[in-house]
Order: structure tokens, then C-alpha cells, then sequence
């Protein structure tokens, strides 16, 4: 099995002023990345990976996911473009839909969401590349843009989606898919079989959010996961007991991380329940010899 990043989500609902110290917190014992979730009403992911970025060393930092319709893809290019040259390397930009009912409430719902998101990538990735973009799309208009300090190195952009025709757009478009809480290996191998049906190069990457909750006491554990793991079944239609989290003893955590590792995950980012996230952290990166 090849080596597997794992990261840990700073959750939307944690004071924004925690973020500094958490980052480094994580880094130190040794996780690979650090994801930031941008939700409307919740801090913004731009700014919270800054954040995370200048508190920090070496942690590569995520933002999963920022919605297309809330931003104009030049803007989204100029934002990710300055983060990925002051800390080359360190940086995943998620793209995705947003949540619908979200855009409409601000009045940015797109005509066409999977239009909207396809040209939005699209863009953005050649804008990053230094290109002069023109493009009179469906539901994206770009005149003779381009960059004046595009990055040396342009960080990967992901597509966080779900549903079959936006996994075959993110492998038709994106250099990976962002795949959300609650699915276990079975959903991913089937969600890889969309995303190469979109036409996803070799290198198109993985990565899962899996709710994780770790310790000796499986009632806690349960508990702790208990809301979580209800209100994701709801959003995806499934019963509670389906939806996948990475839990119970450190140990158990690990092989469930190395069960998505098999099934195709490169990165799996743990969003903690319960209490001492960055203990139980530790503790799974130790269950796996890190």
C-alpha cells in the first residue's frame, strides 16, 4: 500500500482564533494536512488557510470546498495564485457546487451548476498556468484575463462533488475529487469508476473526509458520533449505521484508514468528534506507525 496522507479538518464550528495554534498543534504530531471548510456563515476558506499557512512549517493545508457560484473564477485564481507562491507546495484548493439552497439565499444560484463548475475549474487551472483566458460560456464570461504573478508551481485543484455526472466532470476537469464524510471503500471504488469514465488522468488523486472518534469506551465513541453520523445519513439517504466514520480504538481507526487507502484514497482527512481532537489524532497517526 502506498503511503496514505492523512489530515485533519479544522471543523467550521471551532472559533476561528483557535485555528493558529491548532495547525501547529497538528503539525507537530506529525499529520500531513490540515483541511479548512468554507460554509456559508462560517469563516472563510481563503482566509482560514492563510491562517493555518503562517502558523505552520511544513503541513500542506486544504480548503474543502470553496463554492463556484460565490466567486468569480478570476478572483478565485487571483486568491489561490498568492497563496501558492508564498508557500509553494502547501496548498489544495477545493472547488465545488456549494449547497443550493445557500447560493440561492445570497442570489448567486446558478443557471447551470455543472456548467458553472466545469468552466469555473477550467479557468481557474489555466489562469494558474499564466494562460490569458477568454471564454464566453454558459455561465462563465472571462475577456483577455490573466494573471500578473501567476505561481511557478500551481497548486492541484479538486472538485468537491457527489453525485454521478460531477464525479465525470471532476475527472474530466480536476487534478482530484474531494469525497465527503460517510463513504466507506465501496463508495469510493465506485466513485473512481465515474471519475475515469470522465476521462480522469493517471494522476488524478483521492481524498476522503471520514467523522472520526477514537477511545477505549465504544458507548462514548458512539455517542460522540451519534449526531454526526444521523444528520450525514440524512443528506446522503442512507441510514445512520451505513454512513462510514473512522472509529472505535486507535487500532480499529487505523485499519479503517487503511481499508480507504486499498479502495483508492491518497488522503484521508479526519473530522473529529468528541473530546482532545488533537489527542485522538495522535493517537491514530501512532495506531499506524507514524
Amino acid at each position: 500500500m502506498t503511503r496514505i496522507r492523512i489530515g485533519v479538518m479544522y471543523d467550521r464550528d471551532w472559533a476561528p482564533e483557535g485555528l493558529p495554534g491548532f495547525a501547529r498543534e497538528v503539525e507537530a504530531r506529525g499529520a500531513d494536512d490540515l483541511w479548512v471548510v468554507e460554509d456559508l456563515g462560517w469563516p472563510g476558506g481563503v482566509s482560514a488557510a492563510s491562517v493555518a499557512l503562517g502558523a505552520t512549517q511544513r503541513l500542506r493545508v486544504g480548503i474543502g470546498i470553496m463554492p463556484a457560484p460565490l466567486r468569480s473564477p478570476a478572483l478565485l485564481a487571483m486568491e489561490v495564485a498568492t497563496l501558492a507562491r508564498v508557500f509553494p507546495g502547501r496548498l489544495v484548493a477545493g472547488i465545488g457546487h456549494g449547497v443550493p439552497e445557500w447560493m440561492a439565499s445570497v442570489g448567486v444560484a446558478a443557471r447551470s451548476p455543472l456548467a458553472l463548475l466545469e468552466e469555473t475549474i477550467s479557468s481557474v487551472r489555466a489562469l494558474l498556468r499564466g494562460e490569458r483566458v477568454e471564454l464566453d460560456g454558459r455561465e462563465v464570461r472571462l475577456d483577455g484575463v490573466e494573471l500578473v504573478h501567476p505561481p511557478a508551481e500551481p497548486p492541484p485543484l479538486v472538485a468537491g462533488v457527489v453525485r454521478p455526472r460531477s464525479l465525470e466532470l471532476s475527472g474530466r476537469v480536476a487534478d482530484g475529487t474531494l469525497i465527503a464524510e460517510g463513504h466507506g471503500p465501496r463508495d469510493l471504488e465506485s466513485a473512481r469508476a465515474l471519475i475515469n469514465q470522465g476521462g480522469a488522468a493517471a494522476g488524478h488523486t483521492l481524498t476522503v473526509f471520514a467523522f472520526c472518534c477514537v477511545g477505549d469506551d465504544a458507548d462514548q465513541v458512539t455517542q460522540a458520533l451519534r449526531p454526526h453520523v444521523e444528520g450525514q445519513g440524512a443528506w446522503l439517504g442512507r441510514p445512520a449505521e451505513q454512513v462510514f466514520t473512522v472509529s472505535g480504538t486507535a487500532v480499529e481507526a487505523a485499519g479503517q484508514i487503511r481499508e480507504l487507502a486499498d479502495a483508492g484514497a491518497g488522503t484521508v482527512v479526519l473530522r473529529m468528534a468528541g473530546p482532545e481532537p488533537v489527542r485522538q489524532l495522535g493517537a491514530v497517526l501512532k495506531a499506524l506507525g507514524r
